[in-house]
Order: structure tokens, then C-alpha cells, then sequence
């Protein structure tokens, strides 16, 4: 094996190069048209364009990426996770072609492929299931039922129904989330467990018949059935007796039903009693392996390439050691319905990296991640933005290290997650291990989701900002900069600078400068010590006396982001004067996210009711539905099916019923 295709993009591919350079082995990339810039492109020693920019058009394409490594000269692929990895007709296709294929038999992935014909055979060979229900079938008494898609992951196609006449609108909008991310639409049911542990076994097998059970993880917090922590060993395990030998002999016996080699995860659904059901059997690469590879000091990359060259596993498997837990940074609003950014990562810094896409010796934080600074997230893909991974000895210094990186980390340019990460790996119940899949419910999103700043410390950090702007127009002026800032000849009115909050609305910040300094209404006995365009240090009072604070000060067009130890702050400059041009009319309905019109529910003319959907947006793989904010007249209705749209975008306008009165 000299030369590696990975077919796939982001960080999935930069964590395969990583070791690729390692073993000395050459890389080569394929990219879509929206991908020519991303960093995995200019890491690797040849790249092939895939032309357009949806997954349909470019990495689902099987063909163009084999006709890709063949070009380049590569003799083997590795799928990574997502797209096409558990794709059994790809995988033959790459064997046809005479190449290496960096995964299991063609014929372990067809048997597991099929989540429904997958369950009845692990159910034959001992493995405990939850009874899979045909969708056709499902009635009453079988809700709250799960929908999942037959050939994929990662949240995509999945729906929770509590109501029978939900069901087939719920089936076809999983369908077609299903056919967008995977390329099939085949969807089941199962019953849905409101509450539990999702414990997954990290497998290892050769050709040569040895299988390691590698080391579970536990992954139950998620969002939309989606993983958003996930930590090794899992702390449900630790404290159970016997349940990790029970979770590693049922994996053990899941690969073996199905001859399996090469790297693979066995999913299970536990209870607080230790008791667990088979979910799936994941044929690829895991995204959360590193919490793996730091508790075995393994490279899983590295084992991958090595199996598939026709090595034997080591003659003996690395015992588990410490603790790591990682976070998925996501490009989402968590406190708006999950709502997906897409637009400039300006600035992206977390503190303590000690390295990227590989394993820590040492107790710190690992990155991996597909964008640098200046990268830019668009609407085809998943918004994750990196892994960020924390190793320690204990579990308590992996989650304080993990989140005091997070909260001094500079993320700049986009609405994350980060802030929900940091108030999870905080939170009293996670510390104490209770972890199931109703987190978010049991201990309210929205609280989780409030800002790490708070309103005082907001307000304190936009007056960091405001002086902040002031020494940079200071700074810039051909005519004052050599008299002191905010110099007067005479007495005058303060200064104001307004900034807008995504969380707490307009800020207008009054200031003076005195002989003595710098007065700011609203904050008595507040002393400024320096200020420069990117630095502010002020002296804040306090009842012991004054504390000093440093603000970090970053500018991007109208947004300011502030850094402090206090909490990450992002602000809009306001204008001193409004366009009028730029105002829309109340009730309109304005894209939250760019993405493409896929139905219509209203037309225009209709008299709509309050939460009736009026259109749905398909954006990173996932349906968003676009209500009515008032029972109305939809007066407007500005797009059609097909047609691509950008965030604030007006899609349409519903006059209220108190309005029509008004004007009649």
C-alpha cells in the first residue's frame, strides 16, 4: 500500500492523512466544487476535483471517486465515516477495480448494512435485540415508536412518533432525509425507550480469526439522535460489576457471526440495571474513535491500513488506561431548535492543544477538526466544526480540562454550540455519570443553552468593545491621534455606540473621557487602564475593592467578538444610522439558514393558523420546518419549490387577523 484515497472530506480525511504521513504512506483527496479551498484538499499530495457541490453530485458518486484514485495513481481507498463507508456495492466496486479496500469483507457490510435483516441475525446468534416493527404495523400500542433509516447514521432519517396520525408524514419526511444522506430511503420502526444509555464496543478483528473488543464508550447525550458527547470508558460500565465482560463477549460474537475484519463499532441500548439490546453494527470507522485511541494508546487508522495490508492484529491487546472525553463543536444554535450556520469561520483557537489527529501520551486536548481560520461552512454538509478531545487520569480532570479549554477557546465568525458543551460538562449530574439520551429534557435545554456570560459580564465586555472601537478610530484618525483619545476642547455630551446581541438585544454604551480618565454611565467607579484596538484591561469595582480584567477584542466587518475570562461575547456594531431600505414588514418570514425550498404547505392568499407550516428548507442534510408566526392572511409567499435561498432571506409574509381588522 502506497497511496490512499480517502473518500471523504473535512476532518474525516485529515484524520486518515494523519497517519498516512506517519507510515509514509501518499494521500490523495477528492473534493466538490464548495470544498476547492477546504484544508483537506491542501493536505494532500494530489487532488481530484468531483464536480458540483452536493453529496448526490460529488462523494455518493461512487464511480467518479474510483475513476479518481485510478488517475492518481492511488492502490487503495479508505472510506472514512459517512457517505459511502458502509456502502457493500462501492466497496465491491473498489475490489473490481483491482484496488485495496480499507474496510471490512464486502460481505459483512451487506450483512449489517440492512439495520432490520442485521437484528434477526445477531438475534440468532445470541446477541440481545429490540424487536424491529414494520412501519405498516405500527399501531397504538407500540408508541412512541423510532423511525431510523436502513442504511445510515448519524441522526439522519430519524423520527420519534408519539401520535399514530403522525406517522406517515413522519416516514416520508424521514425518507427523504434518508435518500439525501445515504442514497436510500428505506426506513423501520422500533420502540422508542424515552430514556437509557447508548453504549457502543470498539471491535478489531484480522483475517486470521482473533477479534479485540478494543474498549465501550458511552454516548448518550445527543441532539436529534445525533451523539454530541461521548466519553471512554463509560461511567455506567465502571460501576456496574460484570457488565463490561457481558458488552465485549456480545460484540465479540456480533463480529464473528459475520466474519468480520477490520475496525468496527457494535452500538447497544443500556439500562440503569446494566441490561442491553443491539442497536446496530456500525461497518467503519467510528467519528468518536479517539476517545478510544487515547484510553489504548492504539492508532486505529494505523491498525485499519495495517489489517487490510494482510498484517495480524499484535500478538497482545493494550489494556485501558485513564480517561477522555470529546465534544462535537457544532455550527448550530442550540437554544433555536438546533437551527444550522452556515457562513466565515473567522477565527478558530482552542487553548491546550498539545496536537491534532493523534494520541495524547499525556493528560491534555486533542483537535481534530476541518477548518482553519477563514474557512468557510456552507449548506451541503454537516456543520461540525471539530472534535475537541480532552485525556486525562481521571474522569472529573478530563471534563474540568475539556471545558475550561472550551470557554477560552476563540471561536469567531458563527453561532455554536459551545457554550451548551461547556454547561454540560459542568452540570452535577454529568459529573456524577448520570448521562442517558433525555439529557437535554431532564435538565432543560434552554438553561443549558444560556450564554457563559452573564448579563453583567456581557454588559461589561460591550463596554470593552465600545473603548475598544474608540482607540481604533482614534488609532486610524489622520487629524487626532496625536491628541488623547476622546480629547475635547470644550465640555460635551458622551459618546454612545450601540451593539446588538443575539441573546439580550441593544446595548448603547455612553462614555466620556475626562482629564482623569474614562467615565461610562451605568458603571460607577469603573476604571480604564489601557485600551488598544485589540486589548482592554479595566478595573472593575467590587466589595473587596477593584478586580482587573483583560478583554481580547476582535473585528470582522460589524461583528465584534470579545474574549475574556468571563465568557465569550458576540456583538453586531450598529450603525448610527438606519437604512430604511433594510427594514422588512412585520409578520414576514425571514431564512434562518441558507438551503433549498423542498415543499410548500400554504399558498399565497390562504388563511393560515399560528405553528402551520408554510414551507419546509432542506439544509446539512436535514428538513427544517418554516411556520407561521400568527394565525393571518399569508399575504406573500416570495419562493418556489427548487429554489435556493440565503439566510434572511423574506420567503414570505403573514399578515395577523388584529392587522386585516385594523386596516378594514
Amino acid at each position: 500500500m502506497t497511496n490512499v484515497l480517502v473518500a471523504n472530506r473535512g476532518e474525516i480525511a485529515r484524520r486518515v492523512f494523519a497517519t498516512c504521513r506517519r507510515m509514509g504512506i501518499a494521500t490523495t483527496a477528492v473534493y466538490s466544487d464548495a470544498d476547492a479551498t477546504a484544508p483537506h484538499v491542501a493536505e494532500a499530495d494530489a487532488a481530484i476535483r468531483l464536480p458540483g457541490n452536493t453529496p448526490a453530485e460529488t462523494y455518493l458518486r461512487g464511480e467518479l471517486i474510483i475513476e479518481a484514485a485510478l488517475a492518481a495513481g492511488a492502490d487503495a481507498i479508505h472510506p472514512g465515516y459517512g457517505f459511502l463507508s458502509e456502502n457493500a456495492e462501492f466497496a465491491r466496486s473498489v475490489l473490481d477495480a483491482g484496488l485495496v479496500w480499507i474496510g471490512p469483507p464486502v460481505a459483512a457490510i451487506e450483512q449489517m448494512g440492512s439495520k432490520v435483516e442485521s437484528k434477526k441475525m445477531m438475534d440468532a446468534a445470541g446477541v440481545p435485540v429490540l424487536a424491529e416493527l414494520d412501519p405498516a404495523e405500527v399501531t397504538e400500542a407500540h408508541l412512541p415508536v423510532l423511525i431510523k433509516a436502513s442504511a445510515g447514521g448519524g441522526g439522519r432519517g430519524m423520527r420519534v412518533v408519539r401520535e399514530l396520525g403522525e406517522l406517515r408524514d413522519q416516514i416520508a419526511a424521514a425518507q427523504r432525509e434518508a435518500e439525501s444522506a445515504f442514497g436510500d430511503p428505506t426506513v423501520f420502526c422500533e420502540r422508542y425507550l424515552e430514556t437509557g444509555r447508548h453504549i457502543e464496543v470498539q471491535v478489531m478483528s484480522d483475517a486470521f480469526g482473533k477479534t479485540w473488543a478494543v474498549g465501550e464508550r458511552e454516548c448518550s447525550i445527543q441532539r436529534r439522535h445525533q451523539k454530541v458527547v461521548e466519553e471512554a470508558p463509560s461511567p455506567l460500565v465502571e460501576k456496574i460489576e460484570g457488565m463490561r465482560d457481558r458488552l465485549f463477549e456480545a460484540a465479540r460474537l456480533a463480529a464473528e457471526a459475520i466474519g468480520y475484519e477490520g475496525a468496527g463499532t457494535v452500538e447497544f441500548l443500556a439500562d440503569e440495571k446494566g441490561e442491553f439490546f443491539f442497536l446496530e453494527m456500525n461497518t467503519r470507522l467510528q467519528v468518536e474513535h479517539p476517545v478510544t485511541e487515547q484510553t489504548t494508546g492504539l492508532d486505529l487508522v494505523r491498525l485499519q491500513l495495517q489489517v487490510a495490508s494482510g498484517l495480524p492484529l499484535p500478538a497482545t491487546q493494550p489494556a485501558l488506561r485513564g480517561h477522555s472525553i470529546e465534544v462535537r463543536l457544532y455550527a448550530e444554535d442550540p437554544s433555536h431548535d438546533w437551527q444550522p450556520q452556515s457562513g466565515p469561520v473567522h477565527k478558530i483557537e482552542i487553548p491546550f492543544t498539545a496536537a491534532e489527529f493523534t494520541v495524547l501520551d499525556q493528560p491534555g486536548v486533542r483537535l481534530d477538526t476541518g477548518v482553519v481560520d477563514d474557512s468557510v461552512v456552507g449548506v451541503h454538509y454537516d456543520p461540525m466544526l471539530a472534535k475537541v478531545i480532552s485525556y486525562a487520569e481521571t474522569r472529573a480532570e478530563a471534563a474540568h480540562l475539556l471545558a475550561t479549554a472550551l470557554q477560552r477557546a476563540k471561536i469567531h465568525g458563527l453561532v455554536t454550540n459551545r457554550d451548551l458543551l461547556v454547561r454540560v460538562l459542568r452540570h452535577p449530574a454529568f459529573l456524577a455519570g448520570d448521562t442517558d439520551t433525555a439529557f437535554f429534557v431532564t435538565h432543560d435545554l434552554a438553561a443549558l443553552s444560556a450564554p457563559l456570560a452573564s448579563a453583567a459580564d456581557e454588559a461589561l465586555s460591550i463596554v470593552a468593545a465600545a473603548l475598544a472601537d474608540s482607540a481604533a478610530n482614534h488609532a486610524a484618525s489622520r487629524f487626532t491621534r496625536l491628541a488623547p483619545n476622546g480629547w475635547r476642547n470644550l465640555a460635551s455630551l458622551p459618546q454612545t455606540k450601540s451593539y446588538e446581541s443575539r441573546t439580550s438585544g441593544t446595548h448603547e454604551v455612553r462614555y466620556r473621557y475626562t482629564r482623569t480618565g474614562v467615565t461610562v454611565e451605568g458603571h460607577d467607579g469603573l476604571e480604564l487602564i489601557s485600551a488598544a484596538p485589540d486589548r482592554v484591561v479595566l478595573a472593575v469595582p467590587g466589595e473587596r475593592g477593584p478586580v482587573r480584567r483583560q478583554f481580547e477584542i476582535a473585528r470582522y466587518g460589524d461583528l465584534v467578538a470579545v474574549d475574556s475570562p468571563l465568557g465569550p461575547v458576540s456583538v453586531r456594531r450598529l450603525p448610527r444610522f438606519t437604512d430604511p431600505s433594510e427594514q422588512v414588514a412585520a409578520g414576514s418570514l425571514l431564512a434562518p439558514m441558507p438551503g433549498s425550498v423542498i415543499r410548500l404547505g400554504a399558498a399565497e392568499g390562504d388563511q393560515v393558523k399560528q405553528g402551520q407550516p408554510i414551507l419546509w428548507l432542506e439544509a446539512m442534510k436535514m428538513e427544517h420546518t418554516i411556520a407561521a408566526p400568527a394565525t393571518g392572511i399569508l399575504s406573500a409567499l416570495n419562493v418556489t419549490v427548487g429554489q435556493q435561498v440565503e439566510v434572511g432571506t423574506v420567503l414570505a409574509v403573514v399578515e395577523e387577523e388584529e392587522q386585516e381588522q385594523e386596516q378594514a
